[in-house]
């Protein structure tokens, strides 16, 4: 019997030779992250070494990566005061993948890992951030845990108790028509299991559209996997992945290429053709409640932001300021534009992207999640409406549990923009 991808990443990091599906097994991590909540998860390791009389230290400072991106800079006292925390556990343990709020260096975690060649091929990643999955567009087995287990993982090097999940296998096929990719396909396939669809289970991805799919868009898929109920979204590496990590991420060394055996069992086949797509929308307030745009066309918006770990990217960004170049949003919208790291921030300078969307009256803001998260840069008013390019449109998503969150591609942000409703870029507003 073939295995799987992560029944292999899983085998090899418990130090199995085969494992299958329902089996429970303690696997080494190759790569373990948190963001601002590490500060709950330092509380939980010095916890379990309290009273203990050991040297509270972790098991592998290199292989722990701490990125400040959900806050910032700081917007309260506390979350100041639990920064400075992160920083002295940082200065302490010795930790060198640390991204402070540094205009060279900062940026949202899920676009911090790969830039930075992070993470790699074959790799168990760990992170406090259920957007974790994000990072199986590498070819890794990379999925969200808690704080406690986060500080289980610091102290031990290991998982604790993961059962084998079983994987659904998504074919797609096709050639994307214009202004559509990766963030409709993942949308319509949200729409299409729902968001329950595929619990504890994991997404692997097949196809020739997957694989002549750009890493940006393959992140977007990734990270979105979560929203089917995903444990992970995987990405078999390939030519595009060696791509990426070798001339953005600079990466020397060799990766260990994993893939599914051709008898692998997967307990699911969903098929998609991909060239039937038009731009998919997620309507309030739910991510599996999908639309195609021809059946919310005219919605009228107040807010529109850009970016996120899922569209905050220099493709996306590029995607918007050429939609947008030479025009005005309509005067009834506002529109956030989030890159998703300062090497993004400093590239859609550089290529004078910022000066068209600026032009064109959308407000640039720094790297970070704050509009996603609505804990700032962006929180909407009563009755308000969003059409945004994260991940999430639940209640309360972008701070106001009586506002409306729709969610889609950057290209049809950007189109929206200009007509102050929602519009199809490939149509223009009615």
């Amino acid at each position: 019997m073939g295995q799987t991808i992560v029944q292999k990443i899983l085998a090899r990091t418990s130090g199995n030779e085969f494992v299958q599906v329902g089996d429970v097994v303690e696997p080494k991590v190759d790569l373990a992250m948190s963001h601002e909540n590490g500060s709950l998860a330092i509380s939980q390791f010095d916890e379990i070494y309290k009273n203990t009389g050991f040297e509270t230290k972790v098991w592998d400072p290199t292989k722990i990566a701490l990125i400040f991106d959900h806050r910032v800079p700081a917007e309260s006292r506390k979350t100041a005061t639990n920064q400075n925390k992160i920083r002295k556990f940082v200065k302490e343990q010795g930790i060198p993948k640390f991204h402070d709020i540094r205009g060279d260096r900062m940026g949202v975690c899920h676009q911090i890992l790969p830039q930075y060649g992070y993470v790699r091929p074959g790799f168990l990643v760990v992170g406090t951030d259920s957007h974790t999955t994000t990072h199986g567009a590498l070819g890794a087995f990379a999925f969200g845990i808690g704080a406690t287990e986060m500080a289980t993982v610091w102290t031990l090097g290991s998982v604790l108790n993961i059962t084998v999940p079983p994987t659904i296998k998504v074919v797609c096929t096709g050639k994307f028509r214009e202004n559509i990719g990766g963030k409709d396909l993942i949308l319509h396939l949200i729409g299409k299991i729902s968001a329950e669809g595929a619990n504890f289970k994991v997404l692997e991805y097949h196809g020739e559209s997957i694989q002549n799919m750009p890493m940006t868009e393959r992140l977007t898929v990734s990270n979105m996997s979560v929203e089917a109920g995903a444990t992970a979204g995987i990405i078999p590496a390939d030519d595009e992945t060696v791509r990426y990590l070798r001339e953005e991420s600079g990466v020397t060394d060799e990766f260990d290429m994993v893939y599914s055996d051709p008898d692998a069992e997967y307990c699911q086949v969903v098929n998609i053709d991909v060239s039937e797509l038009e731009s998919q929308i997620a309507c309030p307030h739910t991510v599996d409640n999908v639309k195609p745009i021809s059946e919310v066309v005219g919605t009228a918006i107040n807010q529109i932001v850009l970016g996120s770990c899922t569209n905050g990217r220099i493709e996306d960004i590029a995607v918007a300021a050429k939609i947008l170049k030479g025009k005005s949003i309509a005067e009834s919208v506002r529109m956030i534009v989030v890159p998703a790291s300062a090497k993004v921030y400093r590239e859609a300078l550089e290529k004078g992207y910022f000066i068209d969307l600026m032009d064109a009256g959308c407000v640039v803001t720094n790297p970070g999640c704050g509009p996603c998260l609505g804990v700032h840069q962006g929180a909407l008013g009563d009755g308000e409406v969003a059409l945004a390019t994260t991940n999430r449109n639940f209640k309360g998503r972008m701070g106001n549990p009586d506002a409306f969150v729709y969610l889609c591609s950057p290209a049809v942000a950007a189109a929206s923009a200009i007509s102050g409703t929602i519009t199809d870029p490939n149509k223009g507003a009615k």
